[in-house]
């Protein structure tokens, strides 16, 4: 404040006039450029950060259709539509879900192979259960079975079946050609060897042997 009867023209004055206004304050300047290249840092370190992160993204990716080009056999065959060039990403994405589903497959085969290797397993074993049933049996009945059916019997057996088949078989049978004949016998087989067909043939010539022997 200026004293009682100071001249406005003094020089003191005036200088104490410019240190007591607020809107004249020496420090504004240096502050507002210190701020301002504050924000600007925040704005470089941000912007590098985005751009490291997106970097890292990108890498991340391009390594992971490496693998996928390593991994996927089909990926590393030449395919001559294209030549020498690099595979396009959409090409390794679909020969890599074309070597999925194959795996998928390939899965489903050896899955139902084991399946029928395990029933073929468990048949093996009743029959070898059975079969050490039978042993067992004989072993402790040495004599049992000396009464059975001779060779002979067996063989008018066999060959009253074989001459019913013939019969059937002479009768749908054309030699004609090597395909003719293959075609009919094909057609004979499914005709006239059916089990119930068999079975029947069977039964008949059992019945005449059995009328032949008592």
């Amino acid at each position: 404040m200026t004293e009682p009867g100071a001249s406005p023209d003094d020089p003191w004055v005036k200088v104490e006039y410019a240190y007591s206004d607020n809107s004249l304050d020496p420090d504004d300047e240096d502050s507002d450029y210190h701020q301002e290249s504050y924000k600007e840092s925040y704005k470089d370190r941000r912007r590098r950060a985005h751009t490291q992160a997106e970097q890292k993204r990108r890498d991340a990716i391009k390594r992971g259709y490496d693998d996928l080009q390593t991994i996927v056999p089909t990926c590393q065959q030449q395919d001559f539509s294209i030549g020498s060039q690099k595979l396009s990403k959409a090409i390794v994405l679909q020969k890599t879900i074309d070597y999925i589903q194959f795996l998928h497959k390939e899965k489903k085969k050896q899955e139902e192979e084991v399946s029928m290797l395990r029933k073929d397993v468990t048949a093996l074993k009743i029959m070898k259960v059975n079969y050490e049933q039978i042993v067992k049996a004989h072993q402790d009945n040495p004599h049992e079975g000396e009464d059975q059916v001779s060779d002979q019997v067996k063989f008018n057996v066999f060959q009253g079946i074989m001459d019913s088949l013939f019969q059937s078989f002479n009768a749908s049978i054309s030699v004609a050609s090597f395909q003719e004949l293959s075609a009919c016998v094909f057609s004979w087989i499914e005709e006239h060897c059916k089990p119930q067909t068999l079975r029947e043939i069977v039964i008949g010539v059992l019945h005449q042997l059995k009328n032949q022997l008592y």
